[in-house]
């Protein structure tokens, strides 16, 4: 199992969390919603929870919810910054189908 971070997503936690003031890391997940099936559920983590799974890239730790941790194995996180625009994308191994608005996926 295992989860992975890019140059860009591992500076954006890093300067976020110095910004926050606290905070330890990244927390992903998923939940069911969308017209495919599941989306994509990310926060800043501020310690571990009961079952958290966790990970540490490029000096940066994330946690895992043990449901979610099957649908997310071998995803790495990324940063990207389109204009004014700018979001966490996720390429995840995983995902079969995504919707046509980009915002849930299938497995």
């Amino acid at each position: 199992m295992a989860i992975s971070l890019t140059d860009s997503a591992a500076e954006r936690v890093k300067s976020f969390l110095l910004t926050r003031g606290h905070g330890i890391g990244l927390r992903l997940g998923v939940r069911k919603t969308g017209c495919s099936g599941f989306a994509y559920v990310i926060n800043y983590a501020d310690g571990p929870e009961a079952g958290d799974a966790i990970f540490e890239d490029r000096g940066v730790q994330v946690f895992v919810d043990a449901a979610s941790l099957g649908l997310l194995d071998g995803t790495i996180v990324d940063f990207v910054k389109q204009g004014l625009n700018e979001a966490f994308r996720f390429r995840n191994p995983n995902v079969k189908g995504e919707c046509g608005c980009g915002e849930s996926f299938s497995i």
